[in-house]
């Protein structure tokens, strides 16, 4: 700063020059008032000509008092008022001013210090102070402004700045994984030391270099260079992103990388940071579980906060979902409703070590199947957190094997069950049909014998016994028909007319049900017997009946099919072509428990006095014993179906033939065996009142010899099927070797069922059921004789 100042010649002059000094310093005061920093002036003398209101602020003492002092003269009266000591480090300058000014004589030298001293209130500051040389208008030096700022605040901000770069810069350097810093044309511009071992590269070779060089392929770099360019557009970071690197060794790493912008003060876009880690042997190891758990033949998966974090291809293979869909989804949900509480707690337990074996649960498939999974659980460290691992297995074949052996050896043990009832059954019908013969024997011979009119006394009660009888036999016949031996004529038959007839005479008692009629035009034939049939209808129809107390609706529907293998065995059939006869009733069906009964014998819902509980039961026997299946639908409150499977005959249709009344007869000789003496006795009876000659023998081998001794005087045998040692059929047997052409009724409390059907077969040309009427009797002879 330059000002006009001249040595006066004289008085005048001299106060002169004092004026304008005087004007000068107001002028520079005036100046130096105006400057922020703490400013004084001192002229070559060390005296203080200008002290402004940031000097009176840093030091507490006012410019009245400064101006004009200099050397220490002014620094004394402070000390013995606790005056600040910081004006020793002021008026340091004026013991250096010689070497001040000659230090600034020299123009543009400008003098710098810097120290810590106590300032107004007590704290120690730190002040930088500057000093410059102060011109009159002839540009001599005649002082120099000195400056001090208080850079306390400044300098604990540096230290401050300086102390956490040295932090962070000594986090960056220890920590393991790896930093680095980019522009935006991908070059580094900063990275750590664990980064240049990732690399392997100097950090000369490194800095300033772009990513694309490290990439292990062309592709590689430009994945990650679209994932730099989108982070750019977007502002999104970018989150683990994995790719392999080739380092300065020339080996193959992969490394995993997140990075974010870097804004410089105004926000704008200067780069971008990112932490880089190696996951080279992460990825080896998770790659070899990775192959372990595809190549298991179960489902393996993880589980963290009940969402699923990973599921290997098998998975995904039972449950029909995707792995998309799949990852990240809570795996309770597709556990079935009724099965998560238990999945929960048998978690749980496996997971305290309070359970081993593996649980069983269901899960519904995409699809909506159900599928039966079993399963462990262990805990496991997935990423650093808890999880749970998982391994499964879809057993949902093995348990629909299981549940098809129970099925069938339910099924099994019931046919076991109905065999042994069947048998026994059997074997009471044989013999009361046996009984029975013998009283309808008699009853026929006291007809035959006394010739009684319908108005005589006694008729009546023999046509009662009649009855009797024949209720008894009806009775028989049932049991028969349960036992499966309950066939009597098989002919070759179309359904349709069988049903048709048994519903319209059903229809005309019961005239509250409406038969409604589905049938196939033009139904396979099957082998069956008709009378047997119309019972099978008349005991369904009876049940429907029952079933709709109010009257209903009864349909009927026939229909040609094929049962294949599947069907077939869970039906415990043969596969092959079947009429399914289909009988639907509107009533109020059964539960599952009332349905899993429904052919036992004696079974029945009904009150007492209103059935037997064999209806069913026989149907079931008669079916069974045509070598078909029944099936059962059933819905309480939606009435029932029961579809009844005939196999398919290949023969034609046979007519029905009327049969003729009353009594035929003969003179031809008949040999009756029979090793019942009473029905033996009986039977020769009838036989001789028919006009027939009559050989009676009670066992087979005495049927034999005596057939043998006069073969030919003998125009039919009357033959038992049931014999002590030798049976009926090994004496057809010897009689058929003796005379192929010989004549032979068996006759038996049993049907034509098993062993007499076969002797049908191979030759036999009649069969007569006990008991039997004499009219019945007489008729079959004559049929066979004059065949």
């Amino acid at each position: 700063m330059k000002l006009t100042k001249s040595k006066p010649e004289n008085v005048s002059e001299k106060k002169k020059a004092e004026r304008e000094s005087r004007e000068y310093e107001l002028r520079l005061a005036s100046i130096i008032n105006f400057l922020p920093d703490a400013t004084l002036a001192i002229d070559r003398e060390g005296k203080i000509i200008a002290w402004n209101r940031a000097m009176e602020d840093m030091t507490g003492a006012g410019a009245e008092e400064m101006l004009g002092k200099g050397n220490y003269e002014y620094a004394l009266p402070f000390y013995g008022k606790r005056r600040p000591l910081l004006i020793d480090f002021i008026f340091s300058w004026d013991k250096e001013h010689e070497k001040l000014f000659s230090s600034i004589s020299r123009e543009g030298d400008i003098l710098y210090k810097e120290t810590t001293v106590p300032c107004v209130r007590g704290e120690r500051r730190t002040l930088w102070g500057k000093a410059s040389p102060l011109y009159d208008a002839e540009g001599k030096i005649v002082g120099a402004i000195e400056s001090l700022r208080d850079v306390t605040d400044r300098n604990r901000s540096e230290e401050a700045l300086r102390v956490s770069e040295e932090k962070y810069r000594t986090i960056l350097e220890e920590m393991e994984e790896g930093y680095q810093e980019v522009d935006l044309a991908g070059n580094f511009t900063f990275f750590n030391e664990s980064f240049r071992r990732i690399f392997g590269y100097t950090r000369e070779e490194l800095m300033g270099s772009s990513f694309r060089r490290y990439a292990a392929e062309e592709g590689i770099a430009d994945q990650v260079y679209e994932a730099y360019n989108r982070m750019y557009r977007t502002g999104s970071p970018i989150k683990r992103l994995e790719w392999d690197i080739l380092n300065k060794a020339g080996n193959r790493r992969t490394v995993e990388f997140s990075a974010s912008l870097l804004r410089d003060s105004k926000g704008r876009r200067r780069g971008f940071r990112g932490i880089v880690r190696d996951v080279t042997e992460r990825k080896t190891a998770e790659e070899f579980y990775r192959i372990i758990a595809n190549s298991s033949p179960g489902g393996v998966y993880i589980i963290e906060d009940g969402r699923i974090h990973f599921v290997n291809p098998r998975i995904p293979m039972y449950s029909g979902y995707s792995e998309e869909e799949l990852l990240g989804s809570r795996i309770l949900n597709y556990v079935h409703p009724d099965d998560r509480e238990s999945v929960r707690e048998n978690a749980r337990r496996m997971m305290r070590g309070e359970m081993a074996s593996p649980y069983e649960y269901r899960i519904m498939d995409k699809s909506g199947k159900i599928k039966w999974l079993m399963e462990t659980v262990v805990p496991i460290s997935y990423r650093g957190r808890r999880a749970v691992l998982g391994n499964n297995m879809d057993i949902t074949e093995q348990k629909e094997v299981e549940a098809e052996k129970d099925r069938l050896r339910e099924q099994l043990i019931k046919a076991q069950k109905m065999e042994a009832i069947g048998t026994l059954a059997g074997g009471i019908a044989h013999d009361f049909n046996n009984i029975l013969g013998g009283i309808q024997g008699h009853v026929s011979l006291m007809n035959l014998e006394t010739e009684l009119e319908p108005g005589h006394r006694y008729y009546e009660r023999l046509k009662q016994i009649e009855d009797h009888v024949a209720m008894g036999s009806n009775l028989t016949r049932q049991l028969l028909g349960f036992a499966r031996r309950g066939r009597y004529e098989m002919k070759s038959t179309n359904m349709n007319d069988v049903i048709e007839k048994t519903a319209a005479m059903f229809g005309r008692t019961k005239k509250e049900v409406l038969f409604c009629r589905n049938y196939e035009n033009v139904p396979w034939i099957v082998e069956a017997d008709r009378g047997q049939m119309e019972q099978v209808f008349m005991n369904l129809f009876v049940n429907a009946w029952q079933a709709m107390p109010g009257g209903g609706e009864i349909t009927l529907t026939t229909e040609n099919v094929l049962l294949n293998e599947d069907d077939a065995r869970e039906r415990l059939a043969e596969p092959g072509l079947y009429v399914k006869i289909a009988v639907t009733d509107t009533g109020t069906g059964m539960d599952e428990k009332t349905r899993a009964r429904i052919f036992d014998p004696f079974f029945t819902t009904k009150g007492v006095g209103m059935g037997t509980g064999l209806g069913l039961s026989i149907v079931y026997g008669i079916i069974k014993g045509h070598g078909g299946f029944v099936h059962v639908d059933s819905t309480p409150g939606q009435g029932s179906t029961f579809s009844l499977f005939l196999p398919v005959s290949r023969k034609r249709s046979d007519e029905e033939k009327p049969v003729s009344e009353g009594l035929t007869k003969g003179t031809e000789t008949i040999l009756l065996v029979d090793d019942e003496p009473m029905v033996l006795g009986i039977t020769r009876e009838l036989l001789q009142c028919l006009g027939y000659q009559v050989l009676a023998v009670g066992d087979g081998q005495e049927a034999i010899a005596v057939y043998q001794e006069r073969m030919d005087g003998i125009d039919l045998v009357l033959l038992d099927m049931i014999l002590p040692g030798i049976s009926g059929e090994q004496v057809f047997d010897h009689l058929q070797r003796m005379n192929p052409a010989v004549r032979v009724i068996l006759s038996s409390g049993y049907s034509i069922e098993g062993q007499a059907q076969q002797i049908m077969e191979r030759g036999c040309r009649g069969f007569l059921q006990k008991p039997f009427k004499v009219e019945q009797l007489s008729h079959k002879i004559r049929e066979v004789l004059d065949s």
